[in-house]
């Protein structure tokens, strides 16, 4: 690995790992979010606990963190798919298990959107409509996102176009996304889980 694919790899993990809920949060309310709601610095926590903007931006702002590195790889050292996937492998590993929040972070999903949007743009594009439709049904921001982690393996396969590579990479780390989701498979099971309606603190 060159310089350049070096300086970029450690970029993807820095990059990655800005825990965009927590700045949100404490930048709109001056809390730390990991002290409300489900305790999560995430996007569904800050949208539940701060608001829909806080949430929405962080979102954004997650899905941004997975995006960049990616496209960054595969315009500086186009056809090097392996590079592209140690980049946005990076970028998701620094937003689970951030620096600056002693390696406790988000479950990855909007990470994970911003990866693979950069390297597999239509089954994403399924795999955000699952997310929407899963969210509609059930009113629980974690349903849409298992949903989604399920179907996006799933179209990256069967769309043709697309290096193999990258596919196995959608599985695993929806696998993994899967895992971190199983606290809220449980609460959504004992019908305890959060809805998406907000809950904010009191002031």
């Amino acid at each position: 690995m060159c310089m350049e694919q070096t300086g970029l790899a450690v970029f993807s993990y820095i990059f990655g790992g800005i825990p965009s809920g927590y700045i949100i949060a404490k930048l709109s309310r001056n809390i730390d979010i990991r002290q409300h709601g489900s305790g999560n610095p995430g996007a569904a926590n800050v949208y539940r606990t701060v608001g829909k903007l806080a949430g929405w931006g962080t979102l954004a702002a997650d899905a941004l963190k997975g995006y960049l590195p990616v496209k960054l790889a595969l315009i500086l050292f186009p056809g090097n798919n392996l590079f592209a996937i140690v980049c946005g492998s990076l970028a998701i590993i620094g937003h689970m298990w951030t620096v600056f929040l002693r390696f406790k972070g988000g479950k990855g999903v909007a990470t994970s959107a911003g990866v693979f949007g950069a390297m597999l743009p239509w089954p994403t594009l399924l795999a955000v409509l699952a997310f929407v439709v899963g969210v509609a049904i059930t009113k629980h921001i974690s349903a849409g996102s298992i949903l989604a982690a399920m179907v996006l393996p799933a179209a990256s396969f069967t769309m043709s176009g697309y290096p193999p590579s990258f596919s196995i990479m959608v599985t695993i780390v929806s696998l993994l996304i899967l895992y971190k989701h199983i606290p809220n498979m449980k609460r959504i099971w004992l019908k305890k889980e959060l809805p998406i309606e907000e809950n904010r603190p009191q002031q």
